[in-house]
């Protein structure tokens, strides 16, 4: 609010202060004839008795009578000047010379100066001086006074603008955070009232949207995964049975082929659910060795199968952390698998203390590498680069995409890079933050 009330109200100071400025300039000039003649008759009066003080004595004389004069006109100053002082206008001279008054206008068009000829020679001089400092303070005042009072109506024009602004703001905050109850509730009168009944329509139509969703993962998740059971186990039976070579090899094609629908569905589960706001992360204090060791453990038989070294490294990590050791566990299953897939002779998997005091789980690998025109697409769905493709290598093209969704659901991020083994490098960065559990205990990852 504060922010808001102060550009609105810079802008109107600047905009009052032009406008003192530039209004009274081009009325002044509009109507310049006009100021112009009612100063000349506002003069006439007190420079015909000036005038007629000093005709009334000798010339001689008129250096007393100036004298008289200035104390009687005080604060005015008056003088006598001679006609053909050079800071009169050729005009002013002109109208001296002639017999006229002459007069100069001030500050928005006051009298400021008035001549009046005495002789061709020598004329009187009435200046009307600027307000003292105390009169100019006086206006200053009510400058200022005005320029409070603008305040105070900008303040209660834009509370009831502020406070709807916040509470649309904490709606947004609240549908980002997965509660997609949420609504406004604010009053349709308000000025935003539309723009709140648009969100609120908006927020409602996002959450029949997930609703239906979610229904359909739930639906997806039994009557498509439960058929598919039931038709790998029917298989397995037939296999049991005495069967033509040919036909048993065709057989396990089909087992094989069910399986693999059966991971697919598995995998487009998985990313669905990470991809929704009900998914929450359930942080808690791990111990890191032991939590790297109960993970790659899983890997053991193709790590022999292979011949491959996997080596681990948590040397420079904090003897626990926080963070969901399910959604973790799953992110590091995905990237240490396709390490193992892609790599040569070596994968090291290695856990340090981020700059941020955040963890870091680094897996590398010294296979052929990732191609850096492909790094940005490789975390999209279903993306899969040329050498993936074959099902023995590859897979689905959503392992990197779940990774990357496990660790964002944290408040983390997975980047990849190249290694110094030659192939790639995935970094898992995990923030430093305190576990939401219930009973849990802070950890300080320092």
């Amino acid at each position: 609010m504060f922010k808001m009330l102060t550009r609105l109200y810079l802008i109107l100071l600047v905009t009052y202060g032009l406008a003192l400025y530039i209004v009274p300039e081009a009325v002044l000039k509009l109507f310049d004839e006009r100021n112009f003649t009612y100063n000349m008759e506002e003069a006439r009066g007190p420079l015909k008795l000036i005038q007629q003080r000093f005709l009334a004595v000798p010339e001689t004389a008129w250096a007393d009578v100036e004298q008289a004069l200035q104390a009687d006109f005080a604060p005015l100053e008056l003088h006598l000047i001679s006609t053909d002082d050079p800071r009169l206008s050729a005009k002013e001279v002109t109208d001296l010379s002639l017999g006229r008054n002459a007069v100069r206008m001030g500050f928005y068009g006051e009298l400021g100066t008035a001549l009046t000829p005495l002789s061709r020679r020598v004329a009187v001089e009435v200046i009307w001086p600027d307000p003292p400092v105390d009169i100019n303070a006086m206006y200053w005042l009510m400058n200022i006074l005005i320029g409070a009072a603008l305040l105070g109506c900008l303040l209660i024009w834009v509370r009831p603008h502020w406070r709807d602004l916040q509470r649309l703001k904490l709606t947004a905050m609240r549908l980002g955070q997965g509660d997609l109850g949420a609504r406004t509730q604010i009053s349709q009168h308000s000025n935003i009232g539309e723009l709140a009944q648009v969100f609120d329509k908006m927020a409602q139509d996002i959450e029949a949207l997930l609703t239906q969703q979610q229904d359909l993962l739930n639906a997806v998740s039994h009557e498509l995964r439960t058929p598919l059971s039931r038709l790998e186990f029917g298989m397995a039976l037939i296999r049991s049975d005495e069967l033509a070579p040919s036909t048993r090899v065709r057989l396990d094609q089909m087992i094989g082929h069910v399986r693999e629908l059966d991971a697919l569905v598995g995998e487009l589960l998985s990313y669905t659910r990470l991809r929704s706001p009900y998914e929450r992360a359930n942080l808690e204090a791990v111990h890191t060795a032991a939590f790297l060791d109960s993970v790659l453990i899983g890997f053991i038989e193709e790590q022999e199968r292979r011949g491959v070294d996997l080596l681990v490294d948590t040397a420079l990590a904090a003897d626990a952390f926080v963070f969901d050791p399910r959604l973790t566990a799953r992110a590091l299953q995905n990237l240490v698998g396709n390490a193992l897939r892609y790599c040569q002779h070596q994968v090291r998997v290695s856990a340090m203390n981020g700059q941020d005091r955040g963890l870091v789980i680094r897996i590398e690998d010294d296979g052929i590498g990732i191609p850096a025109s492909e790094r940005a697409r490789i975390f999209e769905p279903f993306y899969r680069m040329d050498r993936s493709r074959d099902r023995a290598t590859g897979g689905f093209g959503l392992g990197l995409a779940i990774s990357r969704r496990a660790i964002q659901c944290q408040g983390g991020e997975v980047t990849v890079d190249v290694s110094p083994l030659g192939g790639s490098r995935f970094d898992i960065h995990l923030p430093h933050t305190s576990p939401r559990k219930h009973g849990a205990v802070t950890v300080d990852a320092a």
